[in-house]
């Protein structure tokens, strides 16, 4: 139980946390998730990352400013909508979105090799915890 209580300190105070990469790479969560978001989803708006991020849009533009200002994201008018901007990493943007992928490649690994070797019962339980767990989670926050 003490392991399960420290996981749910970790995952409440996780937010707080910078992730530094290397090189000058170092983001708040937001803010490398942003960045993920934006190399996935070449051209997206920033309304449909409020939407992603269950955030305001002014939360998702005064990041993406900062990204922009400090080189990671590059703003485009839409073609089509010139009210639109669209969202795209910029050459330094992209390193840090490798510089992340790589991170969780070497980070959750163990887990998903963990993972992948359970039966199907043995993943219905896990499933069935995960969802008990996200809905305490959520009544914390």
């Amino acid at each position: 139980m003490g392991s399960f209580l420290n996981l749910i300190e970790v995952v409440a105070n996780g937010k707080r946390a910078e992730l530094d990469f290397g090189d000058e790479l170092v983001f708040y969560r937001g803010e490398i998730h942003m960045i993920k978001v934006i190399g996935d989803n070449p051209g997206i708006y920033v309304s449909e990352m409020a939407r992603y991020f269950n955030v305001t849009r002014a939360v998702v533009s005064k990041t993406v400013i900062k990204l922009a200002r400090n080189g990671f994201v590059r703003k485009e008018d839409d073609t089509t909508n010139k009210k639109l901007t669209c969202l795209y990493l910029t050459a330094k943007g992209e390193t840090a979105y490798q510089a992340h992928e790589a991170f969780h490649l070497k980070n959750d690994y163990p887990v998903y090799q963990y993972l992948s070797a359970l039966n199907n019962e043995q993943l219905d339980l896990i499933f069935d915890f995960m969802e008990k767990l996200n809905k305490m989670v959520k009544n914390h926050f």
